[in-house]
């Protein structure tokens, strides 16, 4: 016998070895591979090899059982051919990083068909369920005898002491018309059933999850809660964690390895049944799953950036098809393509019209910033309108958050008499200067650099810092309100989960007045003393983040008992996108841009795939990108538009130079068939030191 054996490199195809035990397809191997040893995983067997190669042995088997569910290993198939990118570091990406064989000594193995759960793990997860469940009130006194009879003296004297009253519901929480019709949606059918889930900010989205999670729970069926940022967990999780006491597990990359892998193996076990995680945890080995939930799931961190490059949204619709599972996609402001799948039937479309408790939409105001550029003589950061407000609620003893999302202190250093920029040496972007450690820093490969006290190019001592990042902004509120609380979050100021944890706790303790930042505050969170949101804010998806961006972030205004209000400082307030953020109607803006859309041949009415050259030498990238479009001319069909070879938006980074092309196609199976050629001929070509991605359903052309 034979086995096909995907190895962990950017490689396509699979390779021939022979067997020399016996192993099961998804055990990961070490093989001899080009004068190394490497891991790789068996994903096929046959009978014979071809008599013209060379088969060698496979030198060692790392798993003695598969560490990936048969549902699991079909999903990384799928992945791999969806996303034209390896299967070996699909596979890989599936486990946590450092798992080896003696962290899953004597797990036992489940065959495939059976949910992936085995007799023992299961009948630990039910006695865990039911403990909650009678804690909750919920179970009849037969469950509260059973289990009584399965636990030690002590916890069985808690549980029959409980009392059997209905369980919360976020603070005895009345369910709203639109709630009550979702939950019956998502409830009612069992089964693959994809639901877009768009509900206004502050209409009860996570209690609907809640719920549906309850729901699946009291059958004993499994639950997977994805949302894009980290920083998003521990308030989701807080509250999971107290309706479903010891029943969640977290993945997460803020997790040590040690941590990881012991949620990781707490999921395989089956020990609980809810799983809360950012986009990997799409793979979490759950079995008898019933539920997916995607949250904010227009957010684009959902998309993988490097290999394998990959959609979490997409792959949990996909994960939710193959284990016959509810997948419930949620926003205020769905993406275009998720929206164009609910209008065209594909999804199941519930509308939650209203926030909970009658709550009303906050007030928007629109400050044109040209104007208060006359009116100060130089450019602001924060307009008259704004500070006016935030002085009114510090009097009043409420909340304000502002977004401005960008980091760091001044956008980039100018000399104003040559106009020379001082740029990243490895990108074609310019530095940030960031004053808190006095450096100029790239965003893209982290080079830093004191700032000059003169400029390189003509010796002048007038250095201009130009624009303003979330440091600054931080600055300038606590200059201008002294007595204030004023907090920050962004990337630089978190670095661990711990100071999400602190800010964010802190923020809704009321211990800080003013909370600023980027994009990260806009992102799910519910703080009912904010009634003041200030917005200082540019591809083909620019106009539909602006509004999502706009809208969530308006939304964490006024969800307590007092009404909110918003102001957006732009320099272009006529733009349609601010305008529609006003009145937070996105099928309007959607009616808008979806005709830009289709007379561009953009997404979400054509199937789009990026192609990126990148070498440290230009022109030989150049070259390779010219080649590559040409063999794409040879094939392309009438259904294709092929651009490209270019520059790409940012031509250089990490001294690596960028040549891209885009392939727009009417037809999502031509495109998948063309990108298999094309995989192809890159791996017969060996373009040597260039390297060639391929991106599909791209969320940024950068």
């Amino acid at each position: 016998m034979y086995a096909d054996i995907a190895v962990c490199l950017p490689l396509a195809r699979t390779f021939i070895y022979k067997l020399t035990t016996p192993v099961e397809t998804g055990c990961r191997v070490v093989v001899p591979f080009r004068k190394r040893d490497v891991e790789g995983f068996v994903v096929g067997f046959r009978k014979d090899a071809p008599p013209d190669i060379e088969v060698h042995e496979i030198g060692s088997v790392l798993d003695a059982i598969p560490l990936l569910r048969p549902d699991v290993f079909n999903l990384c198939r799928w992945v791999a051919d969806y996303y034209a990118t390896p299967i070996g570091e699909v596979l890989k990406a599936a486990l946590p990083p450092g798992i080896s064989a003696k962290h899953v000594e004597g797990l036992q193995h489940s065959p495939p068909g059976r949910g992936g759960v085995d007799a023992p793990s299961k009948a630990k997860a039910q006695t865990g369920w039911r403990e909650a469940r009678v804690r909750q009130g919920e179970a009849s006194i037969e469950d509260r005898q059973d289990i009584s009879a399965e636990l030690t003296t002590p916890a069985r004297q808690l549980l029959l002491s409980c009392r059997a009253t209905p369980p919360l519901r976020g603070g005895e929480l009345v369910m709203t018309p639109d709630q009550t019709k979702a939950l019956s949606t998502i409830n009612s059918t069992p089964g693959f059933r994809p639901i877009l889930l768009h509900g206004v900010t502050g209409s009860g989205k996570t209690e609907i999850y809640m719920q549906a999670v309850e729901h699946f729970l009291a059958a004993g069926k499994t639950s997977l809660i994805l949302v894009p940022e980290i920083g998003l967990t521990p308030q989701l999780t807080d509250q999971f964690a107290r309706r479903f006491p010891n029943q969640i597990a977290i993945l997460h990359s803020s997790l040590t390895r040690r941590q990881r892998i012991d949620e990781w193996l707490r999921i395989y076990r089956g020990e609980v049944p809810i799983v809360i995680g950012t986009r990997s945890a799409v793979f979490a080995p759950l079995g008898n799953l019933a539920l997916i939930v995607v949250d904010e799931e227009h957010e684009t961190s959902y998309k993988q950036e490097e290999v394998p490059r990959y959609h979490a949204r997409d792959t949990a619709v996909m994960r939710a098809k193959l284990a016959g599972a509810a997948v419930v996609l949620g926003s205020a402001t769905p993406s275009m393509e998720s929206f164009h799948n609910a209008a065209s039937q594909k999804y199941d479309y519930v509308m939650l019209t209203t926030r909970v408790e009658g709550r009303p939409l906050p007030a928007v105001e629109i400050v044109n910033m040209r104007e208060e550029y006359a009116a100060e003589g130089k450019q602001v950061v924060l307009s008259r309108r704004l500070l006016e407000a935030i002085n009114a609620r510090l009097d009043r003893g409420e909340q304000t958050m502002i977004l401005l999302n960008r980091r760091g202190y001044a956008t980039f250093l100018l000399c104003r008499r040559c106009g020379f920029t001082f740029q990243c040496n490895s990108c074609s972007v310019a530095m940030t200067y960031h004053r808190s450690i006095e450096k100029l820093l790239c965003h893209y490969c982290g080079l830093a650099r004191r700032p000059p006290a003169r400029c390189p190019e003509c010796d002048s001592e007038y250095i201009h810092y130009v624009g303003e990042g979330t440091e600054r902004l931080e600055a300038e509120l606590k200059c201008r309100f002294p007595d204030a609380r004023v907090g920050r979050i962004d990337r630089d100021a978190m670095r661990h989960m711990r100071d999400y944890e602190r800010v964010l706790g802190g923020f809704r303790a009321g211990d800080i007045d003013i909370l600023a930042g980027t994009q990260m505050i806009a992102k799910g969170h519910d703080f009912p003393r904010v009634t003041l949101v200030g917005l200082a804010l540019p591809d083909f998806r620019a106009a539909e983040r602006t509004f999502q961006l706009l809208t969530q972030v308006a939304g964490r205004s006024g969800r307590g008992g007092r009404p909110g209000e918003v102001v957006i400082q732009s320099y272009f307030p006529d733009h349609y996108t601010f305008q529609l953020a006003v009145t937070q109607r996105f099928e309007d803006f959607y009616a808008r841009e979806s005709r830009y859309r289709k007379a561009m041949f953009y997404p979400p009415f054509t199937a789009l795939a990026g192609i990126m050259v990148a070498d440290r030498d230009q022109g030989r990238a150049a070259d390779t990108a010219r080649e590559i479009g040409e063999y794409l001319d040879s094939l392309r069909s009438n259904a294709m538009r092929i651009l490209g070879p270019a520059p790409a938006p940012l031509e250089r980074i990490k001294r690596m130079h960028r040549q891209q092309l885009l392939i727009k196609s009417s037809s999502r199976a031509s495109l998948h068939h063309l990108l298999g050629r094309l995989r192809q001929y890159i791996e017969d070509r060996k373009f040597g030191s260039t390297r060639v991605f391929i991106d599909v359903d791209p969320v940024s052309l950068l």
